[in-house]
């Protein structure tokens, strides 16, 4: 069975999370709030930040916003995308993610990166000394490739430890996970919450349209998301969702979250209004026939071997 993250009360980890790495940022306090609000009138239970996140501001807003519902939410932040995976590093961003959120015990603490110069032994010995502590419950690691899970989860057990969920980037036009790390993911019993569902506003269709964004807005998604193919699909998708009556973004989360492994996406947005679609997401059941036509937007990577002549 897919381990499945609880709050502290048991309270299960919603179909969707939400990534308010908008908060404090793009979303000022008062819209913050009102996307929090709008996250748990939908049954959204699973939150997600990092100590980066708008220079701290994410992590304090939101640990404002979660008050007397704190036993009935799951809170996941994220440590050492600056400075190093160091035991010192992670101890130090912890505590500081702690104070602003206003938590004694962190539900989830991912490494937001692999760092190649740190021993991944030094990284898990600040895990094992913060849930002796009890300052943390579950570890994440985010951003890492299929192989790095791998030799973490087995540095994890020299601890007593394991790894409860990973982040990676997964959406119709960025399906490399599918290869490896969604597999493996399922196999080693971890749930993927991956990020980036939307392709940075991408499969919104919004560009199309003359619309701005973090495509227009930053290069480093405008290279991410820079390739003709990539349009193409985004512009194929919302021809179906037209067709159909269906917001796109709507599609392009719930066909995340159709992959038969069961990953649980990231959902974020600026406003309410923005954010409303991805919520959809939460009840819309993609039928069978309509998965297979999304997928066939885009096309398959291919698997992780170079003896295609024995693939079924």
């Amino acid at each position: 069975m897919k381990n499945t993250l609880t709050s502290p009360n048991g309270t299960p980890a919603s179909r969707l999370a939400f990534g308010t790495m908008q908060f404090g940022g793009r979303a000022d306090a008062v819209q913050s709030r009102e996307m929090f609000e709008a996250c748990i009138d939908a049954g959204i239970t699973h939150f997600d930040t990092a100590y980066v996140y708008t220079d701290g501001a994410s992590e304090t807003l939101l640990g404002e916003f979660i008050g007397t519902r704190r036993d009935e939410l799951i809170i996941a932040t994220k440590a050492a995308y600056t400075g190093g995976a160091s035991r010192d590093n992670i101890l130090s961003s912890a505590e500081t993610s702690r104070q602003r959120l206003r938590l004694d015990t962190l539900d989830v603490l991912y490494l937001h990166r692999f760092d190649p110069e740190t021993e991944l032994s030094e990284s898990f010995q600040a895990f094992s000394d913060l849930k002796a502590q009890g300052h943390i419950r579950h570890i994440g690691l985010s951003n890492f490739a299929a192989w790095q899970v791998v030799k973490a989860a087995g540095v994890a057990t020299q601890f007593d430890l394991s790894v409860a969920v990973i982040q990676p980037m997964y959406n119709l036009v960025k399906r490399q996970a599918e290869v490896e790390i969604l597999p493996m993911a399922d196999d080693l019993n971890i749930l993927v919450a991956p990020y980036s569902p939307l392709g940075g506003g991408l499969l919104t269709g919004k560009y199309a349209s003359g619309g701005a964004g973090r495509l227009t807005e930053d290069d480093r998604y405008a290279a991410r998301y820079g390739q003709k193919a990539m349009y193409a699909t985004a512009d194929a998708l919302s021809a179906v969702a037209q067709e159909i009556d269906v917001h796109p973004a709507t599609l392009a989360v719930a066909w995340a979250a159709r992959h038969p492994t069961g990953p649980t996406p990231i959902i974020s947005a600026r406003t309410v209004a923005q954010l409303q679609p991805s919520l959809d997401a939460m009840t819309y059941r993609m039928p069978d026939d309509l998965y297979g036509r999304l997928c066939a937007l885009s096309a398959t990577p291919p698997p992780a071997t170079d003896r295609l002549e024995e693939q079924a």
